[in-house]
């Protein structure tokens, strides 16, 4: 049973919430107006906005499935669904409520309804948490429209919601919510006299901290910005300061600025630290730069670029390791990105170190831009085209796996570069392998 249950109704059936309800609670949006960051759902006659406004036409009800990162409204949009039409309102959390309990509630569905009762919204959080036996248990009762399912899941549905259960509701995604809609939250719930009611003020800085802690969840700004005005109250004081929301949170504020100077420092400090195989210190300003809010696409791009800069050949599978962790970091997020950085970290600050790749491509680079170089052999010029033959395209030109050890003796650089030498490998890691294969290689090819 919930908060709202737990609370009573008002005169006109709508669940009451208790006066010592969290803020988060007491916040909860009234109406449609009230719900923040997701536009692309509630449209004028979009099917959720009917529904949550109780339109006519709305009803027969449809069950639902809302799809969405913690703290983006599900449980709200599920809370508006039943106030709109005076249906009761239940919640059941699928952590700790088995098949007995969903019966039990869909048991007493069916008898409000046959004694002329109201309808009932079940509200099922977490959703995807439910065995297929649990899921298959609420299958008649959707089916007959005995309840109106809204079921909340985190988890994609295609993987964690039985067929038979989707088809038969409407699936919606909620976005997570932009830092504006996070920010204005929190002064609604300021000003707001279900909420803070202009007891408390919040200092700049102190807003700009409690933002980067919560990211897109608006639960967790109330829950924050509830505990801070705690600790305000108790040392008598009107403004809740970066402190306040420090204490509260047992989170220091870090000093890092996305658009600042701090910004380019931590980041030059985090790379210069893995070049120089310090995996501890790395460690250190990847967690300063995933703590102050910093976007971990940006942190792996950095790593992605290191892996290749400055471990190379010495270690090839680095790239991959970064590669795939920005990858994972794209399609999951935080909090878990985070594990996923420190892997790759790990990886390239303790892989052997060769920039040979990378001081090969700028001074062949070099050359080109000081228009050292002259034409492509004529050997190596395309003779697929008509008449290119004619002109001597390809010829002479030696098929390099019909020489021994794959490796054909002819030139290959353009005139004035015949003995241009661009990579030097290192003899650390894998690259003290391919400079012996290279030293021959270059032996062959200059016979």
């Amino acid at each position: 049973m919930d908060l709202f249950e737990a609370a009573g109704r008002d005169d006109a059936g709508t669940p009451a919430v208790r006066a010592d309800a969290p803020l988060a609670v007491r916040m909860r949006p009234a109406s449609v107006d009230e719900v923040l960051g997701q536009g692309h759902l509630l449209k004028p006659g979009s099917p959720l906005r009917r529904l949550v406004e109780g339109v006519p036409g709305a009803v027969p009800p449809t069950s639902v499935v809302l799809w969405g990162p913690p703290g983006t409204g599900k449980t709200t949009l599920a809370y508006l669904m039943a106030a709109a039409a005076n249906r009761r309102f239940v919640e059941l959390s699928a952590v700790t409520a088995g098949v007995k309990d969903v019966r039990a509630v869909i048991e007493d569905a069916r008898r409000r309804l046959s004694g002329g009762g109201q309808e009932t919204v079940l509200f099922v959080d977490e959703v995807h948490r439910f065995s297929k036996t649990q899921q298959d248990a609420l299958l008649p009762s959707v089916e007959n429209r005995l309840v109106t399912l809204v079921a909340a899941t985190t988890e994609n549905p295609s993987f964690s919601v039985i067929s038979p259960l989707l088809s038969r509701s409407l699936l919606l995604t909620l976005r997570p919510l932009e830092p504006d809609d996070v920010a204005a939250l929190v002064q609604r719930a300021l000003v707001d006299e279900r909420g803070l009611g202009g007891r408390f003020t919040l200092a700049d800085d102190a807003a700009a901290h409690l933002l980067r802690l919560v990211g897109p969840d608006a639960r967790k700004a109330l829950t924050v910005l509830e505990a801070a005005a705690g600790t305000a109250h108790e040392v008598g004081e009107s403004e809740i300061s970066l402190t306040s929301v420090e204490r509260a949170v047992d989170i220091a504020a870090v000093r890092y600025d996305r658009d600042g100077d701090q910004h380019y420092d931590v980041a030059s400090a985090f790379i210069k630290s893995m070049r120089g195989s310090d995996v501890d210190a790395a460690l250190h300003y990847l967690a300063r730069m995933l703590t102050a809010g910093e976007d971990p696409r940006f942190v792996a791009r950095r790593i992605v670029i290191a892996a290749s800069e400055e471990v190379g050949m010495a270690d090839p599978s680095a790239l991959a390791t970064a590669v795939s962790a920005f990858q994972a970091v794209s399609f999951i997020g935080m909090p878990e990105a985070r594990i996923v950085l420190a892997q790759a970290v790990v990886h390239v600050a303790t892989a052997p170190k060769s920039n040979a790749s990378y001081a090969a491509i700028n001074a062949a680079m070099a050359d080109v831009a000081a228009g050292r170089g002259g034409a492509v052999p004529f050997h190596l010029r395309d003779a697929h085209y008509s008449g290119a033959k004619k002109l001597g395209h390809g010829q002479d030109y030696v098929y390099a796996h019909d020489a021994p050890h794959g490796v054909a003796a002819q030139t290959y650089a353009p005139e004035g570069l015949e003995d241009a030498r661009y990579y030097e490998p290192t003899g650390r890691g894998f690259e003290a392998q391919v400079a012996t294969r290279l030293e021959r290689i270059r032996q062959i090819l200059g016979e």
